[in-house]
């Protein structure tokens, strides 16, 4: 028969130097977290870290390993991390919330990867060259107050634009590089039998395949198979909140523009105005009904800081007039506002609002094939 002999001595200074550690360890938990820096920064703390290790090692079960090995230390984290939750219920919620999220966030990623694969461009291709007939039907006359050439502005700014403000004088430095967002992403169109979907939204909708971020997505295949390089960001600014779009937006345009010489910058979007089929503006383009495409530059008559405005509405006027060349009534008039739409953050920043809620998308596919003609002429 086995007999097991037991020291107390021992087993007393092994409980009494088990309950020093942990309330060892719960001070220094309580006292971290009152200063403000919260329990996860316990494992990210060198100071911390190596005192937790000492520790454990002096508690835990031995791990037969090297030291130095990376398992080893992985082990190690793990062990502090289920501690420190035992010491703290709310740091244990804290993961959990974190891990809810995580599943949310991935089931978004599943839908984001559907809407990814790009439905099919129109088996149309628009000519740079081509006869356009203005279409009246869910249209009406752009308003106009100002003319450069032949190019309409409707000037709703509090500035008296001058023959010096509107003459496209100013030349962008780098014409090859162009930033394509959105602003207000979800905003779509009528559906038609090639693109049909359901809206989740007056006229909106998440799904990327039909909505704005699709006319975007035509817009820098057209001007990549013309040589020039595309930054084109999906980024939703007006989802799940509406409220803060453009405080969004410019965080992720000054992101993307770091350290780059972009200037020309579009922040793309369909026209608001109007409900349902009542207003779609549309030119016929080589006997294709094509959506009608706007400028909305910004200025700094709101008394936000924009000291590029003039220099983007020459570029938007400069684009325009080679637009009405090419395809006359493709461009309605030029839309000056006391609004800046986070126009100050490059020399070509402009909105061009393409179509409306009445037009389809095929129309508005067709209208990138001719913008992308456009600026490829333009910036030549």
């Amino acid at each position: 028969m086995n007999v097991a002999v037991i020291n107390i001595k021992d087993v007393l200074k092994y409980c009494i130097r088990v309950l020093i550690i942990i309330f060892l360890i719960y001070v220094l938990t309580h006292f971290i977290m009152t200063s403000g820096q919260g329990v996860k920064r316990v494992v990210e703390t060198k100071v911390s870290s190596k005192f937790l290790v000492t520790c454990l090692e002096l508690t835990m079960p031995k791990i037969q390993m090297n030291k130095n090995s990376t398992d080893y230390k992985m082990k190690l984290t793990n062990l502090i991390s289920m501690e420190v939750a035992m010491l703290n219920p709310e740091f244990i919620e804290e993961k959990f919330e974190i891990n809810s999220q995580s599943t949310k966030v991935t089931q978004q990623e599943t839908n984001d990867e559907a809407s990814s694969i790009i439905s099919p461009s129109p088996e149309i291709e628009i000519p740079i060259s081509a006869n356009t007939v203005t279409v009246q039907d869910r249209n009406f006359e752009s308003r106009i107050t100002d003319v450069y050439g032949i190019v309409n502005i409707d000037n709703q700014s509090n500035y008296t634009l001058t023959d010096d403000m509107l003459v496209p004088d100013f030349e962008l430095t780098d014409k090859k590089d162009i930033l394509i967002y959105h602003t207000h992403t979800c905003e779509s169109y009528t559906p038609s039998e090639a693109y049909n979907y359901t809206m989740t939204g007056n006229y909106r909708t998440t799904d990327l395949n039909y909505n704005v971020v699709r006319v975007g997505r035509e817009l820098d295949k057209c001007l990549q198979d013309k040589g020039f390089n595309v930054v084109h960001d999906e980024t939703y600014h007006d989802y799940p909140s509406y409220s803060g779009s453009y405080e969004r937006s410019l965080e992720t345009v000054k992101n993307l523009l770091y350290g780059k010489s972009t200037e020309l910058v579009i922040d793309l979007h369909r026209d608001a105005v109007g409900n349902g089929d009542t207003y779609g503006p549309t030119v016929m383009v080589d006997g294709q009904r094509v959506a009608q495409i706007m400028f909305v530059i910004g200025t700094d008559g709101g008394g936000l800081e924009h000291p590029n405005w003039q220099q983007n509405l020459k570029v938007a006027i400069k684009i325009q007039e080679t637009g009405n060349q090419m395809y006359p009534g493709l461009f309605r008039s030029i839309i000056v506002r006391n609004s800046r739409y986070n126009q100050h953050v490059a020399k070509g920043a402009c909105i061009i609002e393409v179509g409306a809620t009445a037009n389809t998308l095929d129309e508005c596919l067709l209208s990138m094939q001719c913008l992308a003609n456009v600026l490829a002429e333009a910036l030549k």
